[in-house]
Order: structure tokens, then C-alpha cells, then sequence
């Protein structure tokens, strides 16, 4: 005679919190210490209680619906129930407690095969045109009791949900439709992709629940009408990133516009609207043209204009140096130099003026080249555990330095892909800078600037002798995939005295003198 297990408890003897394996006869076994116990020293109080297995109503589900499951309730001799088996097809038991949300297995030791689907031996195959599959036995059981005649089975988990309908496919697929209800949150969203790709998209259907997480919880708030109606307007499955139909685009058509934060200067911001959280913004230029000051500028109007959280990754400035870029822009003085006039208490009091409070700008303390792959960890932390709405990265060419010409480009091409991909996941704003080379071209790698949503590229004639057109930076707009403006989009002036850009006016006389590109070439 076979003996079957009631029950796994934590062992008399050793500190194993389940190896102790109590039997139908009474007897115990730990597996872990090997200690065996009697029948009559089992120490289980409980077996000195008679009990009744019956078919008791529960949680909305009726005595003649577990009767169709056989599914029963052991009862006490005080009429107290103690849990519910429920029965799968190779003969073992998932038994849940009652009086709170926890289950054991009570399994045949001689039968190791696979459990099947539950309610799957109530059914037989292609018995009926539907089969619905649903993420627990007592949603299973409320959708049967609801929809009656359609058989109705469930997979031991979401965890478990592929490996169950993979096993039992040429039974699911024996059904003309496969109905899939899972729970309505993230996990149960996720097995319900992953088991409809096991099938012919054409004859799965998605049961989406609206207002409840489960089958169950409709009946027991008695909503078993809408819970019909429910499975019968199910649609045929989609991925959730595809919508086709008029109420999921007038959803889409009535989201709010993104504002834009406006740029610290006039024209870019009149071109591409501001920046934007959900894109990303590529600054291009050659080495020592001022892509970092811009990008301190960047920073500081996010942090004065806004009350966002701010990330700042920047990988050739060490963490003293770069705090005190953003006070001297408070200040108006170049706070680094010497000569400045600054002492130590007007820096610190200036930096608290930008940043406002603690834990709202992050600083990225380690200086020079990094691993992409630590970078994009590093991204991801900052938005999602410190509520950074905006990533300032400069520059991305200095984390891939050192490496292969093709290592490099591989490098490149891989962040650019996740770090946009992450931009739109968990919409967030991302300023990055890359160096370009003779050619104008994205060192490394062209592909950084094709993903992005705006490239910016900027110069300016280093060398001039004219400190006018010296510190005159020309920005351009190589991309613009929001507003779709692209080309010359004003002039910039550096002071060195105080460290602030500013925007030229359209008749200044220097910007005139100093033209675009384009202008010089037509001279």
C-alpha cells in the first residue's frame, strides 16, 4: 500500500524548516537528519481529531461546482474546515489552508509523473469548441460555475504556467479557441504572453480583467454578470505593445502633451519645443569646443527651473571641479580659479542655492573611463531608485576609450541601444555628449546619433583671434525628430569672467561677423 504525504513541517530534531515528512499512517521522516518517528509519536495533535471530507461552498464557489472539480473540504469533528484539496490529474493534492493563504502538497510518493492541468481529467480533449486557462484552481472553478459548459482548467502558477500548458499543449490545442485568464498583474500578464506564444496567435484569446485581479474575486463581490461578459467580449490575444482599436488610440490621442523645459537659450528652445522627459539629447563637437559647459548649463537651468531629481554622469571632471561649475554659474564667476575671489562658505552657500535640498542632484564620482554595461546599471539606479527625472551624460566616447577600433564601435552601438530603450521604458530625459571627428561623424560609432531623438551638433573657431569669435559658439540642429526644425539655430556667447552662455541677438554685430558655416562658405 502506497503512502502519501500530508504534510512538510520543520523537524523535531534539526533546524531543516521542511524535510520532515509526515505520512498518512501517522509516521514522520526528516530527509535532511535522517530521524525517523512512529505512528504513535508523530507528535501531530491534529490526528487525534476525526474529520469528514466534504463539498462545502466557498468564496463564491458552490457545492456543485467543487463536486464537478472534486473538490473537497476536510472538516473537523467541530465542523471547523481546515483546508481544501484540490485534486490534479495524476492523483496528488494541492491542499490550501482556510483560515489563511498558504497550501502543502499531499503527493503519492509512487507517483512522480506530471501533474497535468488542473481540472484537465474533467474534460476531454477537443470535448468542446472553447477551453479557457486561468492562473489558480478556484478561478478555474468560478469561471465554470459562471460560464457552465466551458471547460475551464488551471496551471499550477504564473511561475509555472509555460512549463504546464507546454506539457499538456496537444490537449490545449486540441480546442478550436484558448481562452487565457490570468490574474491582472504584472505576472500574470507576463505568463499570459509567454503562454500564447506556445500557440497559433489566430485562436488565442485574452480574458482581460478590468476592475478585479482574478476570476474569483468577481464572485466573491457578486459581480458574476459583468464577469460573463468579461469572457465573452474577449478579443484575440495581442502583444500589450500593439493597439488596433478606436477606444486604445482615442486613450493614446487624449494622454496629456509633454511640456517642454526650455532650454537657458531662446532659439533652441523655439525649434525643438524644450526638453522633453522620454527623449534623449545627443550634443555633438570636437574636443575643447565647450560641450561641457554647455552641458553645466543644461544642469543648472534643470535644477533653477525645475524641483526634478538630476543625474550627473560626467566622466572627464572630477566631482570638486564640477560642483563648482554650478555655483559659479549661481555666483557669475569662474569659482575654480585662483583668482576668483571666492572663498569655500560662498561656494557651499551658492551650490545650496542651486541644488535646493539633499538627495535631489547625484553626482557620479568616478572619474574616467567606465564599463557601458556599469553605466547603464548606473542610469538605471539613479532613475529608479533616486527619482532622477534627467541623466546628463558627457561624455559617452571616454567610456569605451582604450579598447579595439571594433570593440569600440561594438561598445557604442550596444549602449546606445539599451540606454534609448531604457529612455522610453522608464521616461526619463538623457543629455549625452560624444565627441565627432574630422568629418563630423560620431566617434566610435554613427549609430549614437541615429537613435537619438535630438542631435545638436556644435562648434566654434578656437583659434581666432578675435576673442569675440573666439568664445562665439554656433549650435546647429542635425536632428529633431519632435518638431522635425533642423539647421542653424543661433549663436551662443562664453564669458570667461563669469562662465555664463549666453544667447546673441539676431542683429548682433559679432554674430553677424561670425555667421554660420554655411554664411562663411557663401562669403
Amino acid at each position: 500500500m502506497s503512502k502519501v504525504i500530508l504534510d512538510k513541517q520543520p523537524c523535531p530534531n534539526c533546524p531543516s524548516s521542511d524535510a520532515y515528512h509526515v505520512y498518512d499512517d501517522g509516521h514522520g521522516y526528516c530527509f535532511s537528519c535522517q530521524n525517523y518517528t512512529k505512528a504513535e509519536g508523530a507528535n501531530l495533535a491534529e490526528e487525534s481529531l476525526s474529520y469528514s471530507y466534504q463539498y462545502v461552498p466557498w468564496r463564491g464557489i458552490t457545492a456543485s461546482t467543487f463536486q464537478s472539480y472534486t473538490v473537497q473540504t476536510k472538516v473537523d469533528n467541530t465542523g471547523k474546515p481546515i483546508s481544501v484539496g484540490f485534486r490534479y490529474p495524476n492523483g496528488n493534492y494541492k491542499a490550501r489552508l482556510r483560515d489563511k493563504k498558504d497550501f502543502y502538497w499531499v503527493r503519492d510518493v509512487n507517483n512522480t509523473g506530471p501533474l497535468g492541468l488542473f481540472g484537465q481529467d474533467k474534460f476531454a480533449a477537443g470535448s468542446h469548441k472553447y477551453v479557457t486557462i486561468t492562473e489558480g484552481e478556484l478561478d478555474a472553478c468560478s469561471l465554470y460555475q459562471v460560464l457552465r459548459d466551458v471547460p475551464c482548467v488551471s496551471v499550477t502558477s504564473s511561475s509555472s504556467a509555460v512549463r504546464d500548458c507546454s506539457a499538456e499543449w496537444d490537449y490545449l490545442n486540441s480546442f478550436e479557441r484558448i481562452y487565457l485568464a490570468f490574474d491582472s498583474d504584472s505576472k500574470g500578464l507576463e505568463a499570459t504572453a509567454a503562454v500564447a506564444r506556445l500557440f497559433d496567435y489566430d485562436k488565442v484569446y485574452h480574458v482581460r480583467f478590468t476592475n478585479r485581479k482574478d476570476a474569483n474575486e468577481y464572485l466573491q463581490h457578486d459581480e458574476v454578470e459583468e464577469l460573463r461578459n468579461i469572457w465573452w467580449n474577449a478579443k484575440k490575444y495581442k502583444p500589450e505593445y500593439i493597439v488596433s482599436t478606436f477606444d486604445e488610440f482615442e486613450k493614446i490621442i487624449a494622454e496629456p502633451p509633454r511640456v517642454g523645459i526650455p532650454y537657458p537659450w531662446a532659439t533652441l528652445t523655439e525649434r525643438t519645443y524644450g526638453l522633453r522627459k522620454g527623449e534623449s539629447v545627443l550634443i555633438t563637437a570636437q574636443e575643447g569646443v565647450g560641450k561641457t559647459e554647455l552641458m553645466h548649463a543644461i544642469e543648472f537651468n534643470l535644477l533653477k527651473r525645475t524641483e526634478d531629481n538630476v543625474g550627473a554622469i560626467f566622466l572627464e571632471e572630477l566631482p570638486r571641479r564640477h560642483l563648482q561649475a554650478l555655483a559659479g554659474l549661481q555666483l557669475e564667476r569662474p569659482v575654480h580659479l585662483p583668482d576668483s575671489g571666492c572663498t569655500d562658505i560662498q561656494v557651499r552657500d551658492a551650490l545650496r542655492e542651486v541644488v535646493q535640498k539633499d538627495d535631489r542632484l547625484h553626482v557620479h564620482c568616478r572619474f574616467g573611463s567606465d564599463d557601458p554595461e556599469l553605466l547603464l546599471d548606473t542610469i538605471r539606479f539613479l532613475v529608479t531608485s533616486r527619482g532622477c527625472a534627467w541623466i546628463l551624460l558627457d561624455h559617452i566616447t571616454m567610456a569605451v576609450s582604450g579598447r579595439s577600433e571594433e570593440d569600440e564601435r561594438r561598445k557604442l552601438d550596444y549602449f546606445a541601444t539599451r540606454a534609448e530603450m531604457m529612455v522610453k521604458e522608464l521616461d526619463f530625459g538623457l543629455i549625452i555628449v560624444s565627441h565627432v571627428n574630422d568629418n563630423g561623424q560620431t566617434r566610435g560609432s554613427r549609430y549614437i546619433g541615429k537613435i537619438a531623438d535630438i542631435r545638436l551638433d556644435v562648434s566654434r573657431e578656437l583659434l581666432a583671434v578675435d576673442a569675440d569669435v573666439r568664445n562665439t559658439i554656433v549650435l546647429s540642429i542635425a536632428k529633431n525628430r519632435y518638431a522635425g526644425q533642423t539647421g542653424p539655430c543661433g549663436l551662443l556667447s562664453y564669458n570667461p569672467n563669469t562662465g555664463v552662455i549666453t544667447e546673441k541677438a539676431a542683429n548682433d554685430n559679432g554674430a553677424s561677423d561670425v555667421g554660420y558655416p554655411g554664411n562663411q562658405r557663401a562669403a
